[in-house]
């Protein structure tokens, strides 16, 4: 795996002129100073309240500032457009709905998670996509982040062997049975999904059963998943850890070999080839070339990697997005395609009681 030498952006040869809409305090915070690393120029931002376009704008260099997308979109054309907003007083995605708006524009489309709130959305969106022919990408940042791309590619190896099981450990609260079917009580619960729902399918690929069991006094739950691969897997939702603790953990065993991630910069894989015969061996040290490896960054120098703008993955994902847009070449990784996956375990979690099993393809309605 080779270390990634980052261009800056005024060191692209070409940019794709983009527009952006929103500017509320995640996205002043991780997306537009990942433009400073990215093939961007920055034409216009809008967003509901005219001044803070404006305040933004001015903020990071774009030359026009609106308080309506659809002006913005007739009279700047950009290529692309990124969004970054809330949702709607009933729980909606309202990115759904702009993003068909920018694609029916002409423009390709970044979104941040989570792109709709149901497959009959994702559904809508992806036929305005197929109709004219526009990318969209989903900002699945766990993916894009070094520890992740590392497991990836570790998985790959003949070493490691065929992936066999899976535990993602993420602090997260499922809302009472009661509440699943309101789209406002469950709007912390999409919103955070798409985070572990990420990692588990794009490292695993698709789930083929669910069940799981659920705490309820902090709404925390495990989950037995069973992925079409014949893998197999949990997801703990540790809703109820303390705030300050590491937030996530993954672990990924293979042939002889498993890969940990701790708090999303941590590596370490266990090789396989150690021999260490039980009740004789009288050292744990194993010999060098099969003894664990481990990545973690020193957070002492300034160095990009320090950032985490690029250990979160939202540089990696951004620059991702443009540079294969730039390219003429599909995107493989955010599709609206890795966004159903996440979003099939999500309506299941919706409507799935506790201690029942049941497939992702299966229609619920038919229970």
């Amino acid at each position: 795996m080779t270390v990634p030498y980052q261009t800056y952006q005024f060191e692209y040869p070409e940019r794709l002129r983009c527009a952006f809409i929103g500017a509320g305090g995640h996205s002043y915070r991780n997306v537009y100073p990942a433009f400073q690393y990215a093939p961007v120029e920055l034409v216009a931002v809008c967003d509901v309240e005219l001044d803070r376009a404006r305040t933004y704008a001015r903020s990071f260099g774009a030359p026009a500032a609106y308080d309506d997308h659809r002006q913005m979109l007739a009279a700047e054309q950009p290529d692309a457009v990124f969004i970054v907003t809330s949702y709607t007083d009933d729980g909606d995605v309202q990115a759904t709905a702009l993003a068909q708006d920018c694609l029916r524009a002409g423009a390709h489309v970044w979104m941040e998670k989570p792109t709709a709130a149901g497959l009959a959305q994702l559904d809508r969106l992806q036929a305005v996509a197929d109709e004219t022919g526009r990318t969209v990408m989903t900002g699945l940042k766990k993916i894009f982040t070094p520890a992740m791309e590392k497991v990836k590619s570790i998985l790959r190896t003949p070493e490691f062997g065929t992936a066999s099981s899976i535990s993602v450990r993420y602090p997260q609260s499922l809302p009472a049975p009661d509440l699943r079917s309101d789209d406002v009580k469950m709007i912390g619960f999409l919103d955070h999904i798409f985070h572990p729902g990420a990692i588990l399918t794009h490292l695993m690929g698709p789930v083929r059963r669910l069940s799981y069991e659920w705490e309820p006094r902090t709404g925390a739950s495990v989950s037995s998943l069973l992925f079409e691969s014949g893998a197999v897997g949990t997801l703990h939702l540790a809703s109820g850890s303390a705030t300050g603790a590491p937030l996530e953990r993954v672990e990924v065993v293979g042939d002889g070999a498993n890969v940990v991630v701790d708090n999303g910069v941590r590596i370490t894989y266990y090789r396989a080839g150690a021999e260490l015969p039980y009740g004789r061996a009288a050292s744990f040290v194993t010999d060098d070339a099969v003894a664990p490896l481990r990545w973690e960054p020193e957070f002492s120098l300034g160095q990009l990697y320090n950032k985490n703008l690029f250990y979160l993955g939202y540089v990696p994902e951004v620059v991702y997005f443009c540079e294969r847009l730039l390219a003429g070449k599909p995107i493989e990784k955010g599709t609206l395609a890795d966004v159903r996956e996440i979003l099939k375990l999500y309506e299941l979690y919706r409507r799935l009681p506790a201690g029942d099993s049941v497939q992702p393809a299966q229609r619920l309605g038919d229970r």
